[in-house]
């Protein structure tokens, strides 16, 4: 039904209907921001150095100007500069892409809402998502409990949104499915742990990058209602303020059935720190780049702020109760037939 999506449409009115409902909560996520005050703007899809997100671009080529460029991975940077030039509630809505795997959850483009208020900070950004999420729910959904059913029609699981939705510290989250001392034992020790509990790591990862393994593998994927985890580890978002003391950061990444929907932050303004977080997420990263132009814009000034980013298609499956990100884009990519 992927390669031929206009016989799928033909013969199967909930396919139909799924896209029908797209495009309705598109453009009520739309009003809902416009309804606040929110400038939406259009950035550049091509880039010459991608940033926003550790991801790996897709490359191409300029033949006029003779340069390399990506497509963008996330529009942050360019929304931020919108910050510094003066507006104080800008979002967009668009796409993105990102050279890495496929699943029942990850297509190489896909569509984005990233917004960012001046004078806001993460918890006002994650009432703005609760809301909107609750609005989208009780206009399109017919309330707040959400049915994911299987193949066959049987129940699997039943999604409460109804307000106000579970906080909970990342260090303890993961501390429950780890155990109390996962983050006092040694590197080699909590590699031991891992083994037992069945997360699988590599031998090139770093301590901050085997924690979240763990709490992906054991956290995120068994957490279905809603769930903002917060007090993340400075070491995983670069772009956030940090919290007194200085390893966690002011983020919250909202998890609805079993995966990340939306990270929001309360935004990093100081260039100085900005430029010392950048450098060490690129030390050793191939496709990472410092952007030194976005740290010189912000040495202009950039206003206290908060920012979140929707990911549109899982928001999507979750509202409408698909369990593959390709029922709700309508041509996702596909490996060519041979």
């Amino acid at each position: 039904k992927y390669r031929k999506r206009h016989l799928d449409l033909m013969s199967n009115e909930e396919s139909a209907a799924v896209f029908v409902t797209r495009s309705r909560m598109v453009a009520e996520i739309r009003s809902f921001f416009h309804e606040r005050g929110y400038l939406e703007v259009e950035t550049p899809m091509l880039q010459d150095i991608p940033g926003g997100a550790a991801a790996r671009p897709f490359e191409t080529y300029h033949n006029a100007l003779g340069m390399p460029l990506t497509m963008r991975i996330a529009p942050e940077l360019f929304l931020k500069r919108l910050l510094v030039g003066g507006f104080t509630k800008v979002f967009e809505l668009n796409r993105n892409f990102r050279n890495e795997g496929i699943s029942r959850r990850h297509n190489p483009e896909f569509t984005m809402l990233e917004a960012y208020q001046a004078f806001a900070d993460f918890e006002i950004m994650a009432d703005l998502v609760e809301s909107l999420v609750c609005r989208l729910a009780e206009k399109f959904c017919g309330g707040l409990q959400i049915e994911h059913k299987d193949e066959e029609g049987n129940l699997i699981r039943t999604i409460n949104l109804e307000r106000p939705w579970k906080r909970a510290s990342y260090h303890d989250l993961v501390a429950g499915a780890a155990g109390a001392d996962f983050f006092t034992i040694t590197p080699e020790q909590r590699r031991q742990r891992c083994e037992e509990l069945g997360v699988q790591i590599s031998a090139n990862m770093g301590d901050h990058e085997v924690i979240q393994q763990v709490f992906e593998k054991k956290v995120e994927e068994h957490t279905f209602d809603p769930c903002f985890v917060t007090r993340v580890s400075s070491e995983l978002v670069p772009l956030a303020k940090v919290t007194p003391g200085g390893k966690t950061v002011e983020v919250y990444e909202l998890i609805i059935n079993g995966q990340e929907i939306s990270p929001g932050y309360s935004e990093l303004n100081d260039p100085d720190v900005q430029r010392d977080r950048l450098e060490h997420q690129a030390d050793g990263e191939e496709e990472q780049k410092v952007d030194y132009d976005f740290i010189e814009t912000l040495e202009h000034g950039m206003p206290p702020a908060g920012g979140i980013g929707i990911g549109i298609d899982r928001l999507i499956m979750m509202l409408t109760g698909t369990s593959n990100i390709r029922d709700v884009i309508l041509f996702p990519l596909l490996k060519r037939k041979e």
